[in-house]
């Protein structure tokens, strides 16, 4: 796999280090440094590429960039609690579970997650994406704010199915695995696929660097490799998609936009 990187001069060093850490996952990135990363160059350069500027480390395509900005979901978990949040009635954060999100995505759910106090594993097998949560956890551990519970969210670079399989085999049993598919369009109404067509530039570029390209992305097989390991599995939806693998949950969280459909594995 090869990605391009454009950078500011001055971060020359911070492009030596992605670039062999990229190796390290089987990237080949390729440089080019540029006077200044602006709004025209990303209009002038659509293509997918990295870009290292005064924001740190973004991905960039079709005008727009984006990363997983944790320091942006601050006031947010400043508001949060057990008893507001419907994620932490769902995967009975009270309890301190060991948790692993098998769909990791910008890390937002997994972040408010341990913030509430879950021990969590965010799993995930695209290097781009791995490396640019790498880089944002960074960066929260140099945050007053975030740094204090950091050392419960462990970043772990594997295929989700790959991964719970081998807990399979090993006999590993975790509290909880959530499960939030980056996909669900394909199995809603129509008019559900075209309200969810305006997504934020943040969904924009995940879809362009992650392609749907099968069954993994839904997470039919992860329900139920999930269901072997885990007391209790979460599924995140949006409210009016078909059930994950057609397989009616044991209890429903209802929102407005989402629900989180939980299912109890016997034994």
């Amino acid at each position: 796999m090869q990605m391009q990187c454009y950078y500011q001069a001055e971060y020359e060093q911070a492009f030596q280090q992605l670039k062999s850490r990229l190796a390290e996952l089987k990237v080949q990135l390729n440089g080019q440094a540029v006077e200044k990363i602006n709004a025209r160059f990303l209009r002038l350069n659509p293509e997918m590429a990295l870009v290292i500027d005064s924001d740190g480390l973004s991905l960039a395509a079709n005008g727009m960039k984006m990363q997983p900005d944790w320091r942006a979901e601050i006031p947010r978990l400043k508001r949060a609690s057990l008893k507001s949040e419907m994620i932490a009635r769902a995967c009975q954060l009270g309890e301190k579970p060991s948790l692993i999100d098998a769909t990791a995505g910008l890390g937002h759910d997994s972040l408010l997650m341990a913030y509430l106090g879950a021990e969590v594993r965010l799993v995930e097998r695209h290097p781009i994406l791995f490396v640019l949560l790498e880089y944002t956890k960074a960066q929260a551990e140099q945050d007053p704010f975030l740094k204090s519970f950091m050392s419960r969210i462990q970043l772990i670079y594997a295929d989700s199915n790959s991964y719970l399989q081998q807990l399979v085999q090993h006999g590993e049993q975790v509290d909880v695995v959530y499960l939030d598919p980056m996909f669900p369009q394909r199995d809603q109404n129509q008019q559900a696929v075209k309200k969810q067509a305006q997504v934020k530039k943040q969904m924009q570029l995940l879809h362009l660097l992650l392609p749907e390209d099968g069954e993994m992305d839904l997470g039919d097989q992860l329900l139920h490799l999930a269901s072997q390991i885990a007391k209790r599995v979460i599924v995140k939806r949006p409210r009016h998609a078909v059930y994950l693998a057609d397989q009616s949950p044991d209890h429903q969280w209802l929102g407005d936009a989402c629900r989180f459909d939980a299912y109890f594995p016997k034994g």
